[in-house]
């Protein structure tokens, strides 16, 4: 990969004089702050040297392809063509990408390149020094997180599908069988009749593999759809909505599978600001009936984790051949159950780990990715993820967390100057009140609802 500058041509210094001329935007410009104050282009330049070569080319900072990725969540684009166009048609997203005279906006080929170069680690390094920015404010305690699992659709169709053992696709595999059955010549609605009254007819992840994405798989979506997906996991501080580890996983892995690999990450990224659980000092791990496992809760038994894991009701006495340690685990769990703390956790657990679901897949529009591959799936989605907790910071220190959220603020600060100026004019102006009325509440029935409605 060529050495770190800017690899596009020159920019007008027309453009330039209207960069600074333009109105700025406060949410970005705060957002810089931040990020400056932490050293971040610094810190990020130096995780990517090492993926980075002297041999003539040029390249984009590795600070602008994150910021730009930041954009992607904060402005709710799925893809990366967005994210460039959005960032070439704003001035103050200009500013926020530090472009200076004879740069340009990164194209969208160029991100695909640099996120092909920096291997997962550096995406994870870069969301561990997000998650640091938010300890330096205090919003990581991480005494109780809450974990659960969402479905994100792959960039793949079902009618792609093939057999892992043939090769062949669904119709063709169709018409073998139709063949197999007495049918020389099949036709159209001959498959369709044959199909229909097939027995043992499966569409498993055992026999079926995408050809386009063979890391897909073929799972149910949230709305019911079956389609191929993954299984993005959230491990959400419950005291501040700080999500403290992220992974994608397959989708057809269950719960159970998947839970030690999000809480090992979820340690080494607490790790990095000093607050990871100990067997000493525990954490509360809160989940849901998904998560619980005689096997799970007697690893978890004595570590680094307090568990609070729903429990299904069971028909009968359980049986534990002799397993006592599986028996204290367990039991040990359902006695943490039945505490006031427990209920007050799940309940948390339902606000915190669904919004950051929905702020990330539906806000975020990841709910849809256009990559492939578990890897650049996780790329991306640990970069937005990095955004949203950068959103918490700047939501604790001013008060808005998005972009929308900071115009909305400040049209209502507007808004209420007005209806301050209005009561001030209004109750200065000495117009006789109507009988009955007093005078102090004479405006309110006249000037204000105007105003009101003429500005919604």
């Amino acid at each position: 990969m060529g050495r770190l500058s800017n690899r596009k041509g020159p920019v007008g210094r027309g453009s330039l004089l209207a960069m600074h001329l333009a109105p700025r935007h406060s949410f970005y410009d705060r957002c810089n702050e931040i990020l400056a104050a932490a050293a971040f282009d610094e810190t990020v330049e130096m995780l990517c040297q090492p993926y980075y070569e002297d041999d003539g080319r040029l390249s984009i900072p590795p600070g602008r392809y994150f910021r730009m990725l930041f954009v992607g969540q904060f402005e709710g684009l799925d893809s990366e063509r967005e994210i460039e166009w959005r960032c070439a048609d704003s001035l103050s997203l200009h500013r926020f990408l530090r472009l200076v005279e004879g740069e340009r906006v990164p194209d969208h080929s160029t991100l695909s390149v640099t996120r092909s170069r920096l291997p997962l680690e550096v995406h994870h390094a870069v969301f561990g020094f997000i998650l640091e920015i938010a300890g330096q404010h205090d919003l990581v305690p991480a005494r109780r997180l809450g974990v659960d699992a969402s479905t994100q659709q792959a960039h793949a169709s079902l009618r792609r599908l093939v057999r892992r053992d043939t090769g062949e696709d669904y119709q063709e595999m169709l018409r073998r069988l139709a063949r197999a059955s007495g049918i020389e010549t099949p036709s159209t609605a001959d498959l369709i009749r044959f199909d229909r009254t097939r027995k043992d007819k499966t569409l498993s992840n055992a026999d079926w593999v995408s050809e386009t994405d063979p890391a897909a798989r073929i799972a149910k979506m949230k709305d019911g759809r079956t389609r191929l997906g993954y299984k993005p996991k959230h491990a959400v501080d419950l005291d501040t909505d700080v999500i403290v580890a992220v992974k994608i996983h397959p989708a057809d892995q269950g719960d159970t599978q998947t839970l030690p690999g999000t809480l090992a990450h979820a340690e080494a990224m607490l790790d990095l600001i000093g607050a990871a659980p100990t067997p000493e000092a525990p954490a509360e791990l809160i989940a849901d009936t998904g998560y619980h496992s005689r096997a799970g809760l007697k690893a978890l038994e004595d570590s680094a984790w307090t568990t609070r894991i729903s429990e299904k009701q069971q028909k009968g006495f359980a049986r534990w051949h002799g397993d006592a340690a599986a028996r204290r685990a367990v039991y040990n769990n359902r006695t943490r159950l039945k505490s006031r703390v427990a209920r007050t956790a799940f309940k948390r657990r339902g606000e915190k780990v669904e919004r950051s679901f929905a702020h990330i897949l539906e806000v975020g529009a990841l709910r849809r990715t256009w990559l492939r591959g578990v890897a650049n799936v996780e790329k991306r989605y640990t970069i937005q993820v990095a955004a949203y907790n950068l959103g918490l910071v700047l939501r604790h220190r001013f008060g808005a967390g998005t972009p929308r959220q900071a115009a909305a603020t400040a049209y209502f600060i507007f808004l209420g100057y007005n209806i301050a100026v209005i009561i001030f004019m209004r109750l200065s102006c000495h117009q006789a009140p109507r009988r009955g009325q007093r005078p102090e509440l004479h405006w309110l029935c006249s000037a204000v609802p105007r105003y009101l409605q003429s500005k919604i």
